[in-house]
């Protein structure tokens, strides 16, 4: 296979800019000013939340995720657990975050079997 031309590499990125321009910034000049209707503002609000619930079970929930055995595969899932429960109570990315990794860090360091 022949590497690209430099005219068909700028046709890719025109393509490619045009495109974005189009997906990003379009809504925001047709819906500048205008009030959207509040069940569709409740349905905006979810994408995030779906968004980041679907990387996280991508990287939580794969197909060999007990050939090491069951605590390797459970650890992550308990401090998952965690994580949610401090989500519901503070609301916060960040407590989140660090709880999230001060338990899996101690569960990976927990003497099991």
């Amino acid at each position: 296979m022949e590497p690209m031309t430099l005219q068909q590499q700028l046709v890719m990125w025109g393509c490619l800019l045009a495109a974005m321009l189009v997906c990003r910034c379009a809504p925001m000049f047709l819906l500048k000013g205008r009030e959207l209707p509040e069940r569709l503002t409740r349905a905006l609000n979810l994408i995030p939340p779906a968004a980041f619930a679907a990387l996280v079970a991508n990287d939580l929930l794969t197909p060999g995720m007990f050939d090491a055995g069951l605590w390797p595969a459970t650890a992550p899932l308990v401090a998952a657990a965690v994580c949610v429960v401090v989500a519901r109570l503070t609301r916060s990315l960040a407590w989140c975050a660090v709880v999230g990794v001060a338990v899996y860090a101690l569960l990976t360091y927990l003497p099991v079997g």
